[in-house]
């Protein structure tokens, strides 16, 4: 059989263009209230599997293609229908009888016209034999040879260009930024461009969603003309939008809650009755529920109508998980020794989402099995979310800590009490009122400390994957007021960091990572301040080759200890070698001064090496090893670091 296009104009070709560019074996199409790509039912998957199985081989013949450059194609356009084929995806399987082999040549009928489409050929010639018959006209059940010779040709024809491109009643320029969309125009549909189907479905999308942005909810193509020229080559496409009515919040009826108040989750939904309806608030509000951890799934439904005060009811039908989770973890580095965390945590206490974390550490094995000499956490969190704001937590802690270092030993209970704010996808910020007593044992004997501050600081994450990014930036700057009573000190200690990703190619399968993180603390001697609140460097996330916080500032007599200012500094080249392993080579640099402002009085230590990542549905399983280059007392030769995601 030849599929050919006729030489005179024809009508009504949207419907073969839609299918294009709308082709998933997944979903069901709809167009014109027909539906296209509906999953078989079970008696026709029954029936394609009837009788014995059939193996069979095919050979592709593509005649020669150009550009609108008048370059060849032909090679790129072999590779996208042999990709379409479902005979050629299957060929190293036999097919389940002669019907099931035909059935499947029929389809790759659809496909490869689709897949023409697609790239902007509407003259093609499709031919698919069964040893030497044209498959459309074989009977189901058919003898063929065995195996089956399967042999598929196409003439690609000559590229469309859009002649014309209309769209009528398209929404007004809008007058807030946030609710800009491309326009159609920029994304090719314009006269002398390529006439991909998909191009014309991309309009469609725009086109309609410029309006929902614009508060018009029931916004819709009310028809769409497209008219092929053959003569010329050329493709006219006409739509015609129907932006309904303007709509505005009414009220928002939860449904699916057990142990959630309805109420309360209706509030967190942040869509205040009477506000305008924008299709950002629905993809904020879904992603504030799903913070909440309660719930496995959240799904807003718009109602039918908007009713004559402009009102559109919403639905949100949630389903909630189970009330406790627990957890545990283990790290291990050759430097640190092994670590092993858990965690306990119940998600809704009193029916507002409130949660109860309880946690525990214990880290040192490998270097000690002395639990006098090992590092111990335990502490309990507490968090109710949507106070004051639906994007406000107040959260309270308090922790205990024994951490057991080189340079000191801390034990210590801390308290926290304050609140996180998430201000926009990218921006949070937290303050909090913090502080407790400490009991440090060093070079400077038994020191005691009581302090209570105000922590506040704010977050900007640009990244365009938070586990393993290839792209974008991350600044993250917190400032820390405190006053220390036993020896009767004001101080201010800040930090700042800042990641950068840059990814190479289209696929950004190789990746430029830098980090740069500055501390200061101003007020209190060394001598004065608790070691902990002081800088240090050192270990996996800070300066790799070099015991953990290792680096600090040497003092007359021998004695190593913390900073008053920090510098670090850490650059990756990342690069995917397959679609699971990647290879890493990267080099850290740390400094720890005396004075608040880096003086250089001390050395930047440099460590350098090289990883494996193994990539998984969680991040990338990360293997580093790393060798100190300025090494001195208590650091390594070399340093070996496991863990879940990039280093930075």
């Amino acid at each position: 059989m030849g599929i050919k296009g006729s030489k005179r104009r024809c009508q009504a070709l949207l419907l073969a263009l839609a299918l294009a560019a709308a082709w998933s074996p997944a979903h069901a199409f709809k167009l014109f209230g027909m539906k296209f790509f509906e999953r078989p039912s079970q008696a026709q998957k029954n029936e394609d599997t009837i009788g014995e199985p059939v193996s069979y081989s095919v050979d592709f013949d593509v005649s020669e293609a150009t550009g609108l450059d008048g370059k060849s194609e032909t090679k790129d356009l072999k590779k996208a229908i042999e990709a379409a084929s479902g005979l050629w995806k299957d060929k190293d399987k036999p097919a389940s009888g002669v019907s099931g082999l035909l059935a499947k040549a029929r389809s790759d009928y659809r496909r490869l016209l689709d897949t023409l489409y697609g790239q902007g050929r509407y003259g093609g010639a499709i031919s698919i034999k069964a040893d030497g018959r044209e498959v459309d006209k074989l009977p189901p059940d058919a003898e063929l040879s065995q195996p089956v010779k399967i042999s598929i040709s196409v003439d690609p024809g000559p590229p469309f260009v859009f002649g014309k491109t209309q769209i009528v009643n398209q929404a007004p320029p809008p007058t807030a930024r946030r609710d800009k969309v491309p326009l159609p125009q920029d994304q090719g549909f314009v006269p002398g461009q390529l006439a991909r189907s998909g191009t014309i479905l991309k309009a469609d999308t725009l086109a309609t969603e410029a309006w929902r942005q614009q508060g018009y909810p029931k916004a819709e193509v009310a028809t769409q003309r497209v008219v092929a020229a053959h003569r010329t080559s050329t493709i006219d496409a006409t739509i015609e939008m129907k932006p309904g009515r303007k709509a505005y919040y009414g009220p928002v009826t939860v449904t699916g809650t057990d142990r959630m108040d309805p109420a309360f989750v209706a509030w967190m939904a942040g869509l205040p009755e009477g506000h305008e309806y924008d299709p950002d608030d629905i993809d904020r509000a879904n992603k504030r529920l799903m913070r909440l951890g309660v719930f496995r799934s959240s799904r807003f439904e718009e109602a039918e109508t908007i009713d004559p005060d402009g009102l559109m009811p919403m639905g949100l039908i949630v389903q909630e998980r189970p009330l406790h989770r627990f957890g545990v973890g283990a790290d291990y580095s050759t430097v640190d020794g092994a670590g092993f965390q858990t965690y306990w945590l119940h998600r809704n206490l009193f029916g507002h989402a409130e949660s109860l974390k309880l946690e525990a550490k214990v880290a040192g094995f490998g270097n000690t099995v002395n639990p006098a000499d090992l590092t111990y956490r335990a502490g309990a969190t507490f968090t109710r979310p949507g106070v004051f704001t639906p994007d406000t937590d107040f959260i309270t802690s308090v922790i205990g800590d024994r951490e057991v270092l080189d340079i000191y030993t801390r034990t210590s209970v801390t308290g926290m009490v304050g609140f996180n704010r998430i201000f926009t996808d990218e921006l949070s910020g937290k303050l909090f009122l913090t502080g407790g007593p400490s009991r440090f044992d060093d070079d400077f004997g038994t020191r005691d400390f009581l302090d209570v501050g105000v922590l506040g600081g704010l977050t900007y994450d640009a990244r365009d994957n938070k586990i393993d990014p290839t792209g974008g930036y991350y600044l993250d700057g917190i400032v820390h007021p405190f006053y220390e009573f036993n020896y009767g000190n004001p101080a201010v200690r800040m930090m700042a960091e800042g990641r950068a990703y840059y990814g190479f190619g289209k696929d950004k399968r190789v990746v430029l990572a830098g980090r740069l993180k500055l501390g200061s603390i101003v007020g209190p001697s060394i001598a004065e301040a608790a070691p902990d609140k002081l800088f240090l460097a050192g270990g996996g996330g800070s300066v790799r080759g070099y015991a953990y916080r290792n680096i600090g500032v040497h003092l007359p007599g021998g004695i190593v200890a913390g900073g008053r200012s920090l510098i670090e500094a850490s650059a990756e080249l990342r690069a995917r070698v397959t679609d699971s392993i990647g290879v890493v080579g990267f080099v850290d640099a740390g400094y720890v001064g005396a004075d608040s402002v880096p003086d250089f009085s001390e050395k930047f230590r440099v460590g350098v090496g090289a990883g494996v990542r193994y990539y998984t549905g969680l991040g990338p399983l990360r293997a580093d090893v790393a060798i100190p280059l300025d090494r001195r007392k208590g650091d390594p030769s070399l340093a070996f670091y496991i863990g879940l995601g990039q280093a930075f």
